[in-house]
């Protein structure tokens, strides 16, 4: 089996994959694994150039790839670490897609730390910061891929999207796809000017529910059914589903004990050494999935046992906060962005805002490019012991009066409860349609027999036009 191993975002150095290749190919050989080790070299990955955007490495990486397996690619297996994983997904998405995975020569994605619907520090790294740090080390901080890193951004979604057609165990698809990631913080790598890189449910750079491949998608439409909005006077529009709920399958998902993003002493993918290797849960796991049979009923069993350590791992005394992330679009019915808007989180019976318990909203972030679109990033638990388990959010967009305008919207779990809608370490995308109001004054005629009017002092009447 050829086994390649693609490294993270700005990486300037094969030696960032650290011992782990040879303890990989040292305890394959003593279990009877024939694994032929080979590198995608640096030539092929250049993720800190500025121009380069993640379709141009997706080219490079298949130009790469036939170049060192062959046109006709054998099949091979494949370690990521970060953004390596996601360059790898999109690979697969351009050349093969969901209805072509037949021929996919890839059977083994094993990914570590990946930001799979991104990653809070990429709003960062092309601050000041950044920038003066990769001057100092002759880089540039690689804002094309940066762009398709930071939360809520339109590439990430289109990937994620298609995502949702992949079946993670299929007997006839030989690709599956193993997400291995960590949340302990490395104190040695905090840095206190940037507080991401201590957030908690994170390995100090992706969020566990941005590394998991279990992801939710939702689309509303605002009704014309009103509703008395809590808080506040006025009404709202409900937003009802466009279509069912859409969850991706997950496949095998394990959160590893004691490992952060990178670092030579806790770093998931660096820190592992011959002397180690038997203390480090990433190195068994790796192994596990590659000498995985391709049953999918093998598939289906090692998935559970990695749920299972999942769960052990955040429940019990001491218990580890569980997260999960809401990434919000908007637009119209029009099909135009809606860039300007409040998006106000709503609990407990009555659709509350002061419902939820202090501190439930860890992190939100406006995507710079697409601002029509938000990322929360929510204490699961606290979100799930608020009172009377309702969960809703409501959106006030603006322009909210005039003669183009949108009125209030709220959307709101009736029956279910969020722990039914989504679980803990996921991603849930949800895309809402907003109804535009035009005026019936906007655009009028009037006799000629009336002469001149002017209108400059015209008013909306407050009827909208169909």
């Amino acid at each position: 089996m050829h086994l390649v191993f693609l490294h993270g975002w700005s990486v300037t150095d094969t030696a960032t994959y650290g011992r782990l290749p040879q303890i990989l190919a040292e305890r394959a050989a003593a279990a009877g694994i024939d694994l032929q080790f080979t590198h995608v070299h640096l030539g092929r990955y250049i993720s800190f150039r500025n121009e380069v955007r993640m379709d141009d490495l997706v080219r490079a990486l298949d130009h790469a790839l036939r170049e060192l397996l062959g046109r006709d690619l054998p099949r091979f297996a494949c370690v990521t670490h970060s953004t390596g994983g996601v360059l790898a997904r999109s690979w697969i998405e351009a050349h093969y897609g969901a209805s072509g995975l037949a021929r996919c020569p890839l059977t083994r994605l094993i990914l570590l730390a990946p930001p799979n619907h991104g990653s809070a520090l990429a709003i960062l790294g092309s601050g000041r910061i950044s920038r003066l740090r990769s001057w100092f080390q002759g880089v540039e901080p690689g804002d094309g891929v940066l762009r398709w890193l930071e939360l809520g951004s339109e590439e990430a979604r289109v990937l994620n999207r298609a995502w949702l057609d992949y079946p993670s165990a299929d007997a006839s698809v030989a690709l599956r796809t193993f997400v291995l990631t960590g949340e302990t913080i490395d104190s040695k790598l905090y840095d206190y000017l940037n507080s991401y890189t201590a957030e908690v449910g994170s390995d100090g750079v992706v969020r566990v529910a941005s590394a998991s491949l279990d992801h939710r998608w939702l689309e509303l439409r605002q009704s014309e059914t009103t509703v008395p909005m809590c808080g506040t006077t006025g009404e709202a529009r409900l937003l009802e589903p466009a279509g069912n709920l859409r969850t991706s399958d997950g496949g095998a998902f394990r959160i590893v004990p004691d490992a952060a993003h990178s670092g030579s002493a806790k770093g998931i993918l660096e820190s592992p050494t011959p002397a180690n290797a038997e203390r480090k849960p990433v190195v068994s796991a790796i192994l596990e999935a590659l000498t995985l049979g391709d049953s999918p009923r093998a598939y289906a069993a090692l998935a559970t046992a990695w749920a299972k350590a999942n769960d052990a791992l955040q429940a019990g005394r001491g218990r580890k906060r569980r997260f999960f992330q809401l990434i919000a679009r908007i637009t119209d019915d029009r099909g135009a962005t809606v860039p300007d808007f409040d998006l106000i989180l709503l609990a407990g019976p009555r659709y509350d805002p002061e419902a939820f318990p202090r501190g439930f909203v860890i992190d939100k972030q406006v995507n710079r490019r697409t601002p029509h679109t938000i990322t929360f990033y929510l204490d699961f638990d606290a979100v799930c012991a608020t009172r009377g388990a309702k969960f809703g959010f409501r959106i006030v967009a603006r322009p909210s009066s005039g003669f183009a305008r949108y009125e209030p919207a709220e959307f709101r779990l009736e029956e279910e409860s969020v722990d039914r809608f989504v679980t803990p370490n996921c991603t849930w995308y949800v895309d809402v349609t907003l109804l535009r109001h035009v005026d019936r004054q906007t655009a009028r005629f009037d006799p000629a027999s009336a002469g001149p009017r002017d209108f400059r002092g015209q008013q909306p009447e407050g009827t909208p036009v169909p």
